[in-house]
């Protein structure tokens, strides 16, 4: 075993994973809620870029209604970028399952 080539083969393997990081942090994803009252735009990142809300949905006498409409966006927002965010990185590492990727 030629460990020059192993150790070139990490690097090439890291610099391609540092791209795909990057990459996907610019990657957005939008998700709408509540029959599209309430839209989240979200990098594969996890960062909440935008929340567009349906007007005829603020009822200051439910709030709470409007409150959980925008959890459930975010949230919605945040898995569907850290589902594509896992899947592209499967892609480089194989299935290796490397921790922090």
């Amino acid at each position: 075993m030629n460990i020059q080539k192993l150790m070139k083969q990490a690097q090439q393997m890291q610099a391609g994973l540092a791209a795909k990081q990057a990459e996907l942090a610019a990657r957005e994803v939008t998700v709408s809620v509540g029959g599209d009252k309430v839209k989240v735009r979200a990098t594969c990142a996890g960062d909440i870029l935008e929340i567009k809300i349906d007007p005829a949905v603020i009822d200051p006498s439910d709030a709470e209604f409007l409150e959980e409409l925008i959890l459930k966006g975010v949230q919605d927002a945040i898995a569907q970028g850290k589902s594509q965010a896992a899947a592209e990185m499967g892609k480089l590492t194989g299935g290796l399952g490397i921790p922090g990727l």
